[in-house]
């Protein structure tokens, strides 16, 4: 006997805890690496260690791993109730428009308009791969 398929409410939930915690992990895990610098410079003055300890002593970047943890944690557990040829490019593809939205407000990143148009042509796929 096989179990009930979830509903349209839960398997956009699940759906959308991938997108969420995928787009803030990214989001603070770039502005991690924008508060840190350049690593490079920061080898060249204080060797790899100091690169290293500049990256592990920063909680931006552990945020951002934490976020990116639960994103995958929480794929494995929307691949395990739904199908995978809908949670994989719908999570993929969703992640895409709200990294561009996250850039864009919250990283001041200069978002053009060819981002943009493909932002809303990847929500229009997913639209009709979700009907």
């Amino acid at each position: 006997m096989t179990a009930p398929a979830p509903s349209l409410w839960s398997a956009a939930a699940m759906i959308a805890c991938v997108v969420l915690a995928s787009t803030i992990g990214e989001v603070l895990t770039a502005a991690a690496m924008k508060s840190i610098g350049d690593l490079d410079l920061i080898r060249a003055r204080s060797g790899l260690k100091g690169a290293i300890r500049a990256v592990l002593t920063c909680p931006l970047f552990f945020a951002g791993v934490t976020f990116l943890a639960l994103a995958f944690f929480s794929l494995l557990f929307a691949l395990n109730h739904l199908n995978l040829s809908l949670v994989a490019p719908a999570s993929a593809s969703l992640t895409l428009v709200t990294n561009a939205i996250a850039g864009k407000f919250f990283l001041k990143e200069n978002v053009d308009r060819r981002r943009w148009t493909a932002a809303v042509l990847v929500c229009i796929g997913v639209y009709l791969l979700a009907h």
